[in-house]
């Protein structure tokens, strides 16, 4: 299970690092204008979608239904059944394609209401249309992902998202050797969207080719299609629970200037390990859960859980407290070029530093939610990711009055924490949310290992960071990467020291897997 999350983790690792050249490359060319804000509204709407379909969320409902007619009927049954969801979300994607072209203008307003009346509104419904062709290819490729994960092909999975930015990211290069004004270039970043989602469709579709697990190719809504979609659409909801706090967010920051920009490029940050732990733990967790579950092994299913809770707060503790203390210097570095100002790097760090302790509450509901998943509930998690949206939207009513875009960052933070605490106090009263023994050992442990490294950083990050007057100059990016470097190197050995692990063990186990 590990091997195959380490190897979900690395794709995910690189296509966030594409993605973090992608942004930084959005901040040079818009900086946090008005022309950046209309842009990244029209942005998250697609990227929720797609975060809604291709990572993970689809995974989350698909594959314990596929394993489960996979057992019961077999093979020929489960391509049926397959075909059917491939060919009936495709054609459904279509038409909200087209019918959210036309309601475009009330869909911004409605998730930006401070565009109302302005030039920005037509810039983002201009830039949303451009990219609303994406949508129509996210639906099978989402398809094609989560029937790759079931039968435990991650890799092809992990690294098929690097398409998306690579595409992006080639546009814009052609695009900073042009003189075309802000808008244009939103444009013309917008119109590209659609081509990197049909590139990666092409990918996934080409490497699948031969397998016949989604065969034949159908449209349907029999009883069984609409079984699959009561229990889908909740558990994609729940699965895009962090892309829709941020959403709901932006409801509230368009009305300040810059706040959305901010909020956008600091989440940015927060995504990286999300989605390297909590996108990997979820995606391989759910077929191991549904296996267990499916099998009637507790105690397999208790091992299960305890390894994707220690994976999750082992990895995302230490980052939350990396991120907290060089939030200033890791937001200079990334996007403190072109257009974008010492001023938005002020709030943009300002915001990553309350962001950032949403990323363990973001982690453990990515952790739990598969429990609830691979039992065929997607209900329990919806409800409480609901419960994390409401909380957020009124608090950052309140909160981004008194202290703009830091109260919204920090409504975020409360909101996700919501949500982790309810997911599992739901867990805990229906079926126990066992872990086993060695997780009641190592957890504590594992905290006191993160907290340990995030104090020894905080007070060697301040003297180390002044050796260097230039935030751009290869002084400061090297010592950035050496302050984290230092910090992953301690929190290693400081884990070792608590017998949390042995480090020649795991190297060992994890090549003897393989073999």
């Amino acid at each position: 299970m590990i091997r195959s999350f380490l190897t979900v983790s690395t794709g995910t690792l690189a296509s966030r690092l594409l993605g973090f050249a992608r942004d930084a490359m959005v901040a040079a060319l818009l900086g946090a204008s008005p022309v950046a804000d209309a842009f990244l509204v029209a942005f998250q709407l697609v990227n929720v979608v797609r975060r809604l379909l291709t990572e993970g969320a689809l995974n989350n409902a698909l594959v314990p239904a596929w394993l489960a007619v996979r057992e019961t009927r077999g093979t020929d049954a489960a391509a049926a059944f397959a075909g059917r969801v491939l060919g009936t979300i495709s054609a459904a994607l279509i038409g909200v394609t087209v019918i959210a072209g036309v309601l475009m203008p009330w869909i911004i307003v409605a998730l930006a209401p401070g565009f109302a009346g302005k030039e920005m509104l037509h810039l983002a419904v201009n830039d949303a249309r451009l990219m609303l062709p994406y949508l129509a290819f996210a639906g099978p490729a989402a398809v094609t992902i989560a029937l790759l994960n079931a039968q435990g092909r991650f890799a092809l999975t992990a690294f098929a998202p690097l398409l998306f930015n690579g595409a992006l990211i080639a546009a814009m290069i052609v695009l900073m050797l042009q003189r075309w004004d802000a808008a244009e270039t939103a444009l013309a970043i917008a119109a590209t969207v659609g081509i990197a989602g049909f590139l990666q469709l092409l990918i996934l579709i080409g490497r699948s080719r031969g397998t016949h697990f989604a065969t034949p190719l159908r449209i349907g809504f029999d009883a069984e299609m609409r079984g699959f979609l009561v229990k889908a659409i909740p558990g994609m909801v729940a699965g895009a629970g962090p892309q829709l706090l941020i959403v709901a967010s932006a409801i509230v920051a368009s009305a300040s200037p810059s706040a959305v920009s901010w909020l956008y490029f600091a989440n940015r940050l927060i995504e990286l390990p999300l989605g390297i732990v909590g996108v990997a733990v979820g995606a391989v967790l759910v077929p191991e859960l549904a296996r267990s579950v499916h099998t009637a092994d507790s105690a397999a299913a208790a091992r299960a859980q305890s390894r994707g809770l220690e994976l999750a707060i082992g990895l995302a503790l230490p980052a939350t407290l990396g991120l907290m203390v060089l939030s200033t210097s890791i937001v200079q570095l990334l996007f403190q070029h072109g257009a974008f100002t010492a001023a938005d790097s002020d709030g943009t760090s300002a915001s990553l530093r309350w962001l950032a302790l949403a990323l363990p509450a973001q982690v453990l509901v990515k952790a739990l939610s598969p429990a609830f998943f691979a039992r065929g509930d997607t209900a329990t998690p919806l409800w409480s990711t609901l419960k994390g949206l409401a909380v957020t939207i009124a608090l950052a009513v309140v909160l981004g009055r008194l202290f703009d875009v830091r109260g919204i960052a920090a409504a975020i933070a409360l909101g996700g924490w919501s949500s982790a605490l309810d997911l599992a106090r739901r867990g805990l009263a229906t079926f126990g949310l066992a872990i086993d023994a060695v997780a009641h050992r190592r957890l504590w442990r594992i905290v006191a290992a993160a907290l340990a490294m995030g104090g020894l950083l905080w007070l060697a990050a301040p003297p180390v960071l002044a050796l260097s007057g230039n935030h751009a100059g290869p002084l400061h990016f090297f010592l950035v990467a050496a302050l984290i470097v230092a910090g992953m190197t301690v929190y290693g050995l400081f884990l070792a020291l608590f017998g949390v692990l042995r480090w020649a063990d795991a190297i060992r186990n994890l090549r003897q897997s393989r073999a």
